[in-house]
């Protein structure tokens, strides 16, 4: 492949962390981010595509569910049934669930509250496009930014995510226990981060993208996006 790792950051009506998102894949030297408006029907050659953090649509109805009607939404279901990589962050993952491109559902958050703070993750896999540069069990420290990341899902859908182990971040304590109390939001079995049957959907509420550069506080969000990269590349 000649040329850069191509990131196609989709901006919806109420959209706010399109710009983080840009601007983080801006300090990979590798990577060129772009915007894809909602209305586009053409992705214009990415090889990723990044539904970011927000309130798309305002959050009516449910966080989502309008946006999953966007028509670039038509394209990144075929994009991703096709193979294509796609990374959804916060409300990104809201609109993955609601397109029903991962399973489960996101709910309020236990106790009804905004949570705006550091979060320690797990890393519970590193097999996927998402996280081949981070160590497995690797404790990271992500941002969490969200009224509605209280994951679930039916017993039968839990049953199979645990079968096929598609779940690849999950809320811990700074040492890895993965416990109540370090479950900021009462996601069900402390889900952070769900990969798709295929392997290469990815929806977690956390946001790497604020996690790029040290002068912000940390790097661990980088590992993310440079796997992303470097799976473009290899396979190229």
């Amino acid at each position: 492949m000649s040329g850069k790792v191509r990131f196609g950051v989709v901006v919806f009506p109420g959209s706010n962390c399109e710009y983080d998102a840009a601007y983080a894949l801006s300090t990979f030297p590798e990577a060129e981010p772009f915007y894809l408006w909602h209305k586009e029907r053409d992705l214009k050659g990415a090889h990723v595509v990044v539904l970011p953090g927000g309130f798309s649509y305002g959050d009516y109805l449910r966080t989502g569910a309008i946006a999953r009607f966007s028509p670039v939404m038509q394209e990144v279901a075929a994009f991703a049934a096709d193979g294509g990589l796609v990374l959804g962050i916060c409300n990104g993952f809201q609109i993955l669930a609601e397109a029903h491109m991962l399973p489960g559902a996101l709910l309020r958050n236990r106790g009804l509250k905004f949570i705006c703070h550091a979060q320690y993750l797990r890393v519970e896999r590193t097999d996927t496009p998402f996280t081949r540069r981070y160590s497995p069990g690797q404790v990271i420290q992500v941002p969490v930014n969200h009224n509605e990341g209280n994951w679930t899902a039916g017993a039968e859908s839990l049953e199979r995510i645990e079968q096929e182990k598609l779940v690849v971040f999950r809320y811990c304590d700074a040492e890895g226990n993965v416990t109540d109390a370090a479950n900021p939001n009462g996601a069900t079995d402390n889900v952070a981060g769900l990969l798709s049957e295929g392997g290469n959907v990815l929806g977690m509420m956390p946001h790497p993208e604020r996690v790029c550069e040290s002068v912000l506080g940390g790097t661990d969000g980088r590992g993310l996006f440079g796997s992303l990269i470097d799976t473009v590349l290899e396979r190229a």
